[in-house]
């Protein structure tokens, strides 16, 4: 093994996508599989779509873009705010988007129109949150003006809970939604499609029957592609938590003392790390490091050893309790959380291997 890898179990997502659409559709929302933890892989994608997701979100017109290439035949909507800059390419990669500002709005109408193109619009609105979104009390001029622009239309509302502030979808703020989705049809004589309110934190409130009948929209990535809903990062019943996978090698392995000696200073990162007595143990040097992947966010799958940190290439474990099994070249596996997904998936350092079992994966838990 040259580099680090991680393992894409293909039927695992397949599963989850479909568990979480089977949930989803049975209280009439449908679902779009999110591909921005994956950076637009392709065959995450056919996975999501085999598993019954209506269309493809992501947040980079580059993933888009990539998606598109590889004839991925699916609707395509930008999930983050367009570019006043690239009104082209958006409207070129996607025929959908989400927006909250009334000049990049007039830009893709200018775009469409040169085109000779419509361009569907989901307004954003910001419930507490604090990310992207107009505030309630805006919303209705903002929806006005933009529904008068040529080559816009207005197909939806959404907002988004739970990404920045932490803020989690109850019935309260995801009726304060339908509120204004419906103060915005009198206002404004639009008719909204869809009303966008859910992402995988709520997951839980529509299970629980308690998400409002008009909110017919789902934003799904975590909970599809590591079987977890996002307030508790609880494991969400009948999916799989492991269809990724990192692996890497075992580069030094040696006996030494758990306390740095010598006088200290800061770490590479600025840091000043705290270390615990343990005495001499053996420790391991892994090939990945936090230029391949968020560290933090790495769960050992072998519960004898211990991540004690990183630098940008290494990652130094604790392997005294697996003395004897360990060996210089061989392989230690992890589970990533979303974080640690995003950054291996991003780093050209960590090589993907998208599975495709020749038998059926076991029941998930």
């Amino acid at each position: 093994m040259a580099s680090p890898y991680l393992t894409i179990d293909l039927d695992k997502i397949e599963h989850n996508a479909l568990t979480v659409v089977e949930l989803c559709h049975a209280h009439g929302i449908e679902v779009t599989g999110v591909t921005k933890g994956v950076c637009g892989d392709p065959e995450v994608a056919r996975a999501m779509l085999r598993g019954g997701v209506s269309s493809i979100g992501d947040s980079r017109l580059k993933n888009l873009q990539r998606l598109r290439a590889a004839n991925i035949q699916a609707g395509y909507i930008l999930l983050r705010i367009p570019a006043l800059s690239q009104v082209e390419e958006v409207v070129g990669a996607a025929e959908l988007s989400l927006n909250s500002e009334l000049t990049v709005l007039a830009g893709l109408s200018q775009a469409t129109r040169r085109r000779g193109r419509l361009h569907d619009v989901i307004v954003m609105v910001d419930l507490g949150d604090l990310r992207e979104g107009a505030w309630p009390d805006d919303l209705v001029p903002l929806v006005r003006e933009a529904a008068a622009l040529a080559g816009i239309r207005i197909v939806g509302l959404g907002t988004n809970l739970s990404c920045f502030g932490g803020v989690v979808p109850t019935e309260q703020n995801m009726n304060q939604l339908v509120e204004l989705a419906s103060e915005i049809e009198k206002s404004c004589n639009v008719e909204l499609k869809w009303i966008s309110g859910c992402n995988s934190s709520a997951l839980e409130l529509i299970a629980s029957g308690r998400m409002p009948k008009r909110v017919n929209h789902a934003r799904i990535g975590e909970a599809i592609l590591l079987g977890r809903e996002t307030v508790h990062r609880r494991p969400w019943p009948g999916t799989f938590q492991d269809a990724f996978l990192l692996h890497a090698e075992v580069l030094e392995l040696k006996r030494k003392p758990s306390l740095p000696i010598g006088e200290r200073a800061e770490d590479a990162f600025g840091e000043t790390p705290v270390f615990a007595d343990r005495g001499e143990g053996d420790r391991a040097l892994l090939n990945l490091g936090r230029e391949d992947v968020d560290i933090r966010g790495l769960t050992q799958l072998d519960s004898r050893i211990s991540i004690l940190g990183g630098s940008s290439g290494y990652l130094i474990l604790d392997v005294t309790g697996a003395r004897g099994d360990i060996r210089v070249g061989d392989e230690i596996v992890f589970a990533p959380n979303y974080g640690a997904l995003l950054a291996a998936m991003t780093s050209e350092y960590v090589d993907k291997r998208p599975l495709r079992p020749s038998v059926p994966p076991a029941t998930a838990r």
